[in-house]
């Protein structure tokens, strides 16, 4: 049997949530007092995870693929099983790969489907079940600014089309779900401080950005907070990327 957590507060899963932007976005919502689950493939990830959040009870982890619906319910069960509801959910586990359009393999274009796709469709699917049944909830999406204004030094046809494609789900899903008190939007981010890009490439980015600079962890996660609280929005894909996808610069 699973004991609830006495702590109270508001309640999130975040997916991806052991490293990058889910770890920050995790720590961020920690920091103003929600409870968070998180997912990552792995138990050791999200071990070490909780470690460096030190928030004690107020972090739970499911490992497993997102991708597969299974994890996705245990995400919410766990929520309700810990802490009685699901209050936001943050679908942030992604894959981007950006290589030439033609060099694509059959085994790296199911991966972006399966992770990208799939991961956001089951894990929408069983936090939106919840939500509908409490009349209140929120969902976030963590898409891409690339796929709002692709460009043609960074070949990117993958990020367009999966990132693409939620950035529309999203406001569809936002007009099915207002009905029942659940908002729906998306963070489209630009190129981000992280471990996905060496430290040997940010010379480069930069100058892909209008700003001179890469986005932050933090700016991200200040996204997904505005976005949780904002209770007079949805259906919004809001870009934190430096104007990037402002159109196009030199």
């Amino acid at each position: 049997m699973t004991v609830k957590s006495n702590t109270g507060g508001k309640t999130a899963i975040v997916t991806g949530a052991s490293s990058g932007i889910g770890f920050a976005i995790a720590r961020r919502l920690l920091g103003e007092g929600w409870n968070v689950v998180g997912n990552a493939r792995t138990d050791a990830r999200l071990v070490e995870a909780a470690n460096r959040f030190g928030a004690g009870d107020r972090f739970t982890g499911v490992a497993g693929d997102v991708a597969d619906p299974r994890t996705a319910q245990a995400l919410v069960d766990q929520a309700v099983a810990r802490f009685g509801t699901v209050d936001a959910l943050v679908n942030n586990a992604g894959i981007f790969l950006p290589k030439p359009f033609i060099d694509f393999t059959p085994e790296e274009i199911e991966q972006q489907i399966a992770t990208n796709v799939k991961g956001t469709i089951f894990a929408s699917q069983a936090a939106s079940r919840h939500m509908i049944g409490r009349g209140a909830g929120a969902i976030v999406n963590i898409t891409a600014s690339i796929a709002l204004q692709p460009r043609s030094n960074v070949p990117a046809f993958m990020a367009v089309l999966l990132k693409g494609g939620l950035n529309a789900a999203t406001r569809a899903l936002a007009l099915e779900l207002a009905p029942h008190g659940v908002r729906v939007n998306a963070v489209a981010p630009g190129i981000i401080d992280s471990e996905m890009h060496s430290p040997e490439s940010h010379g480069f980015l930069k100058t892909l950005q209008p700003t001179g600079r890469l986005g932050t962890v933090d700016e991200i996660a200040d996204a997904v907070l505005y976005l949780v609280g904002a209770g007079f929005t949805s259906g919004v894909v809001l870009p934190v990327d430096g104007a990037a996808s402002a159109g196009n610069f030199s």
